[in-house]
């Protein structure tokens, strides 16, 4: 695949869950190839220089899944606007959480689809695509629960104030 191309598998397949740009894409193609993980095969005709995966990238690919995971650290700029709320005001906040609570259920009705067209899936990974689907799941409910939830106090704070 091309370095495109890869971005875009990664889109269409693990988006729910993982994003990676151009940015972070070509140069570790560029430092794969040149530790021999991956082969350039030809020049794309509309996306670039096209790699496969050699059998030591396969294996280092196997090495890195192995290696224990390091959580990202969080940014989440919906809560750091709600910490300094008090220079918002609670309609703001309360707008913010609106937007949350959307884009929760955007992705959890989205989730449910995927749950459905994987539930389909008869080969040996779909139950290793669902663990992810149904993370993603539970995680965008919470997602959408807690917005609902910090909604009725900051309404029942503002309702307590007038």
């Amino acid at each position: 695949m091309s370095g495109y191309h890869i971005r875009e598998v990664i889109i269409d397949t693990l988006g729910h869950f993982w994003h990676e740009s151009f940015g972070q894409i070509y140069p570790t193609l560029s430092k794969a190839e040149a530790a021999g993980h991956v082969r350039r095969l030809a020049h794309g005709k509309t996306s670039g220089s096209v790699f496969e995966l050699t059998d030591a990238g396969a294996q280092r690919l196997r090495e890195l899944l192995l290696e224990p995971d390091e959580p990202a650290r969080p940014r989440n700029g919906v809560l750091l606007r709600l910490f300094f709320g008090t220079s918002l005001g609670p309609a703001a906040c309360i707008e913010l959480l609106r937007d949350a609570e959307r884009r929760a259920t955007f992705a959890l009705e989205r989730l449910e689809a995927i749950r459905s067209e994987v539930a389909h899936e008869v080969d040996a990974g779909a139950r290793y695509r669902m663990l992810t689907v149904t993370y993603g799941i539970t995680v965008s409910r919470a997602q959408r629960d807690w917005a609902r939830e910090s909604i009725a106090v900051l309404k029942m704070s503002s309702d307590q104030r007038s």
